[in-house]
């Protein structure tokens, strides 16, 4: 039963169930939570398997999926053999996201011209997805300005979170 593991690990167990309802495997939720609290921040697969009670094959299809999406990086382990990864913070504040929207808006535009465009009877569902995704493309750069200048104006580095020092 959930209610019966530790803390940490019911919280990577939460994260599976809500990430997986947004559309990633479940094993990759697990994994995002537990990176994102996990004490030490970078763990190997094997630490990820461990902990996760799950597959190796399964970590390592995850974990794939998740250096794909930005979320997740590679560390180095000094004095170790292999790799450890750890969450990326900035993953969904990089250019390359907005980069996604637009390649997808752009997939959206080709549909749009394949039924005959705007006006075609069957544009409506091409049209709105387009115009969302058109919408999003334009407004994140915007969104991420506005976030990192909050963080700022807190004292905090605008990536890292961390408190900003001053140099004066």
């Amino acid at each position: 039963m959930l209610e019966e593991l530790p803390p940490a690990r019911r919280y990577a167990e939460e994260a599976g169930v809500v990430l997986g309802g947004m559309g990633l495997p479940p094993a990759a939720g697990k994994i995002l939570g537990w990176l994102l609290i996990c004490d030490p921040p970078s763990q190997t697969s094997t630490d990820l398997a461990a902990a996760l009670e799950l597959s190796k094959g399964s970590v390592s299809t995850s974990i794939r999926l998740l250096e794909q999406g930005g979320l997740v990086i590679r560390v180095p382990q000094p004095g170790r053999r292999g790799v450890a990864y750890q969450i990326e913070p900035t993953g969904l504040t990089k250019p390359e996201i907005t980069n996604k929207f637009r390649i997808f808006r752009e997939l959206l535009d080709r549909g749009v011209d394949l039924i005959g465009g705007p006006q075609a009877r069957t544009s409506e569902r091409l049209v709105y997805l387009r115009d969302f995704y058109a919408f999003i493309e334009r407004e994140m750069p915007l969104i991420v300005q506005r976030f990192e200048a909050e963080r700022r104006q807190s004292g905090k580095h605008p990536r890292t979170g961390k408190e900003a020092r001053s140099d004066g």
